[in-house]
């Protein structure tokens, strides 16, 4: 059974993202700043950052893919992440509003599933084909699979900033029990693996 693992980088005071996500601001204001660990120490971060993209299939919420607000898709918006996402694998993204499979290059194809968590998972797994599957965020996703019991290995970026309001993570998920495994970090994050106790 492949195990399913979740990377995310928080702020000090538990933020995924910052206050007011918009398209112009999809991190939320001063969001990007948590993740300048990432860009500017790629070299001293580096088995973190591979981690993050290790798995062969991913989960992700529809603001993840696409930024806030809800209705209907426009057909026209490809997501945030240009014609070549990072991921070159499965995505599949949780919303409530169907839209057609979206090929882009490199091997990334973001499905849409509109029936829950544990459809995804199930399509993510069997896409996966018994190699590991990566809750990719955002917050309200992983909360959504940590509430579920679903997570097996949680692993967060902290970053040393402290953001005062946003999407925070841990926000009513309750009788999480979390076992550290692993610490280390530099002087723009401390990154800390947990396996998810049950």
């Amino acid at each position: 059974m492949s195990q399913v693992t979740c990377d995310l980088t928080i702020s000090l005071d538990g933020f995924a993202a910052g206050p007011n996500q918009s398209l112009a601001e999809p991190l939320g204001e001063g969001g990007e700043r948590m993740h300048r660990w990432q860009f500017e120490e790629p070299q001293a971060n580096a088995a973190w950052r591979e981690g993050i993209l290790a798995s062969v299939a991913y989960i992700m919420g529809r603001n993840m893919f696409a930024g806030p607000g809800p209705g209907p898709w426009d057909a026209e918006w490809r997501g945030w992440w240009g014609e070549e996402p990072p991921y070159h694998a499965p995505v599949f993204v949780l919303t409530h509003h169907p839209r057609e499979p979206l090929e882009m290059q490199g091997g990334t194809t973001f499905t849409f599933v509109t029936d829950g968590i544990e459809s995804a998972l199930a399509q993510a797994r069997k896409a996966a084909n018994s190699k590991d599957v990566a809750i990719a965020g955002g917050a309200q996703t992983v909360r959504q699979y940590l509430s579920a019991g679903l997570i097996d290995e949680l692993r967060l970026h902290i970053a040393p900033i402290v953001l005062g309001a946003g999407e925070r993570l841990l926000d009513g998920v309750t009788n999480l029990q979390l076992e550290p495994t692993e610490v280390s970090g530099t002087g723009l994050v401390t990154h800390v693996r947990y396996r998810v106790t049950r």
